[in-house]
Parts: structure tokens; sequence; C-alpha cells
């Protein structure tokens, strides 16, 4: 899966923070909960516009900012 299918950054939806496409759901909140240790299906039973993929998304998306590396001049 690649998370850029599921998460957006508009601009003109919560001041460009990422969001699951077609909702208002910020990605950062999904990780939160699991963070807090909700499970899955939890987290889909609170917000029903989310599918699991959309969670895993949300995982691959963290991996990804947490795989970056600073370019030094």
């Amino acid at each position: 899966m690649n998370w850029q299918d599921r998460i957006l950054s508009d601009p003109q939806v919560l001041r460009g923070k990422p969001c699951i496409k077609g909702t208002r759901i910020p990605a950062a909140l999904v990780l939160g909960y699991l963070a807090a240790g909700r499970e899955t299906d939890a987290i889909l039973k609170e917000f029903p516009d989310l599918t699991a993929s959309d969670v895993v998304a949300c995982l691959d998306y963290a991996r990804a900012l947490a795989d970056f590396e600073a370019v030094t001049a």
C-alpha cells in the first residue's frame, strides 16, 4: 500500500493537515489513537468513514516520516 493513495494534505481542509482522503479526519488523530493503545476495530467503530486500509495508511505515513533524513550542506 502507498500511503499517498489515502492521505492528502490540502490547504483548504484543516489548514493543510494531512487527512484521510474524502474526510476531515487527520492522520495524526488516528496515529494518536493507535499510540494510546486503541485497536483498529475500536477506531473504525468510532469513525465509520474510515477503513482498515486507512488506518494502515496512517501507520505507513508515520513510517515514512520517521525514515526522513535531513540533507546537510
